[in-house]
């Protein structure tokens, strides 16, 4: 989960890739460290904490010049965040520097047979074993950098992308990856590296992604070469034009990233629909759906594998399609899908769900179905990303890019796909009526304009939240389908305030969580007029008896739970089944809020980063 960065070309290199960091924090923050050659001196800076604490030792430092170089922004895994496990790591002979993206499960059996040759080590890191396992094949085999590169990862078991620069090699960068990302900028007589492309949006809109087990040498004034690295065989080049531009990356006046991709919900729904949901021809159009429709209608089972948010839009898609399409659903965490041993067989299609489409668990689960004979459909909003690759057909969602590490476009934008296909195949299976169906196409449409209106609730929320911000506990209720939208409720006030909180379903209170239930105890409860609203107001009343906090997510307009709740934040009326794209808008801003009133860094949270690619 860390973010690597590296130029090649004519510029000054250190503004490129410390900018490129900065974008690419959204990855990890642990730690960050750059490495420059001059000409004639490798140098390399690192520190704990953040590229903004790399950027004030760097400049006291001085000196760190050229027009090569290659930087890292880390998520630890092996080895404490500190400034001699950051990033990058030299050789022991000091010629070889590398930074790397992921995780290589063997370093242990390597480092044993390294320190048997007299080979030190100065960090607790797997990648200082990986770059002196390259250094040892280099020189005992007596190869130039990209072969030596090639012969040190066919070694390794585990995960990885990296970047390596000899100083005595200084016109080139070998790269390579295997189950973490990396994407190669094309310039002019420029090359950029990055695990995203973020990093160079400026500087061009040609890219390179390597796909797993490739390699790369870049190098200056020369065209860029891929080989297999299990067979050293040439790939074929396929530059992608990029889609996205620098303002999608940027805060455009909002305090932090999440509040703006809390805000640009209503236009990410309205992109991810544009062009399925033809409303005056009362059709959906998914040509992902209409090409493998046979495979979706001879299913026996869908299974739903995700982690996390993505996850909880799997939840809600399984009572869309089980209600809507009648198809028999399951919702499995991607990180436990692998190891149980699953049944999985030719009739059951599997639906992966990931908002960067890079997630190591869900990627680990797609292969294991395919394995098994199963038709693989992915949802992701990153094009060209590994998911994509990977899956037998998908779907984007077109949210755009999710910079803060708390996802929320991705999760109402997956809700959105999800809700199409659902519609979609329920129209071709008949369990819906053509009334129902073009009802449904009708408010979907709406759907942008009411999370729109729900965003208007926005300071009487922040009002609420300084109410109960010092709260050490918060519990989330809701039934049917808004008990996944407490789920995500919960998951994102743990995320960003650190405050805990738990999500249930409503009628489970009576079974263990009441016992909670005090005076200092706010529980928010999913409490729309459609569904099972009866039920929930009782929950809410055998709450209250116990004197517990209410704060109500409710349909405009509503009187009963108001009577009963101390606040209570009103959404749109919708459909049942569109209601958790409204009643989870209040739960994000209230999470927001609460979190910066106790002044938690919002789109950075402790020991997170935004896509998850190691186990």
């Amino acid at each position: 989960m860390c973010g690597i960065v590296g130029y090649v070309g004519h510029r000054d290199a250190y503004p490129i890739i410390l900018e490129g960091l900065k974008r690419l924090e959204y990855r990890g923050y642990d730690s960050a460290g750059i490495a420059m050659f001059d000409g004639t001196n490798l140098k390399v800076s690192k520190t704990k904490g953040k590229v903004l604490d790399l950027e004030n030792k760097s400049t006291q430092e001085n000196n760190i010049n050229g027009t090569i170089g290659i930087g890292h922004t880390r998520w630890a895994t092996h080895g404490v965040p500190n400034d001699v496990n950051s990033h990058p790591h030299y050789s022991n002979s000091g010629d070889l520097v590398i930074i790397h993206n992921g995780i290589i499960e063997n370093y242990e059996s390597l480092k044993k047979e390294l320190l048997k040759r007299g080979y030190t080590f100065n960090s607790d890191t797997d990648t200082e074993v990986l770059i002196n396992l390259i250094e040892d094949v280099k020189k005992n085999e007596g190869v130039k950098l990209g072969k030596a590169v090639q012969i040190a990862l066919n070694q390794v078991v585990g995960a990885y992308a990296i970047a390596v620069f000899d100083k005595n090699k200084p016109d080139e960068i070998v790269v390579a990856r295997l189950g973490s990302p990396l994407a190669i900028g094309i310039g002019e007589d420029e090359f950029f590296i990055a695990s995203d492309a973020s990093p160079f949006l400026e500087y061009t809109k040609n890219a390179i992604y390597l796909e797993d087990e490739e390699m790369a040498i870049v190098r200056r004034h020369k065209d860029v070469k891929i080989r297999k690295i299990k067979d050293d065989s040439l790939v074929d080049l396929y530059i992608q034009e990029l889609q996205i531009n620098l303002e999608q990356i940027e805060k455009g006046g909002y305090d932090h990233f999440m509040l703006k991709e809390i805000y640009e919900q209503p236009n990410a729904i309205k992109d991810t629909y544009r062009g399925r949901l033809l409303v005056n021809e009362a059709i959906i159009k998914m040509a992902g759906v209409e090409d493998n429709m046979k495979k979706f209608l001879n299913a026996d089972r869908i299974i739903v594998v995700a982690c996390g948010t993505s996850w909880h839009a799997g939840l809600v898609s399984e009572y869309i399609f089980e209600d809507l399409a009648r198809i028999p659903v399951e919702v499995e965490y991607a990180s436990e899908f692998r190891y149980r041993n699953p049944i999985i067989t030719e009739k059951d299609v599997v639906i992966a769900i990931s908002q960067s489409g890079e997630t190591a668990d869900t990627l680990a689960a797609i292969k294991l179905a395919k394995s098994k004979g199963a038709f693989v459909f992915g949802v992701c909003n990153v094009v060209g990303s590994s998911i994509a690759r990977e899956t037998d057909a998908g779907a984007y969602t077109h949210a755009g890019p999710e910079i803060g590490v708390a996802s929320t476009k991705a999760f109402t934008t997956q809700i959105t796909v999800l809700t199409l296909i659902a519609l979609r195949l329920a129209r071709a299976k008949g369990t819906i009526s053509s009334s129902d169906f073009r009802r449904h196409l009708l408010e979907l449409e709406m759907i942008p304009g009411k999370v729109e209106e729900a965003l208007k609730s926005d300071s009487h929320i922040k009002m609420i939240a300084d109410i109960y911000k010092d709260a050490k506990n918060f519990l989330y209720l809701g039934r049917g389908y808004n008990f996944p939208v407490a789920l995500e409720g919960a998951l994102k006030l743990k995320e960003i305030s650190y405050i805990h909180a738990e999500g249930y379903p409503a009628a489970e209170m009576k079974h263990g969580p009441i016992a909670l239930i005090d005076e200092q105890m706010p529980v928010v409860v999913i409490a729309t007029k459609k569904g099972h609203y009866d039920k929930v107001v009782s929950n809410i009343q055998e709450i209250k008896s116990r004197k517990g906090k209410i704060i109500g997510i409710v349909t405009q307009g509503d009187k009963s739970v108001k009577d009963l709740a101390d606040y209570v934040i009103e959404v749109p009326e919708t459909l049942e089944s569109l209601t958790p794209l409204l009643t989870t808008i209040p739960l994000q801003l209230l999470s927001y809020h609460i979190a910066v009133m106790l002044d938690k860094n919002v789109d950075q949270p402790r020991n997170l980063a935004k896509s998850v690619t190691v186990e």
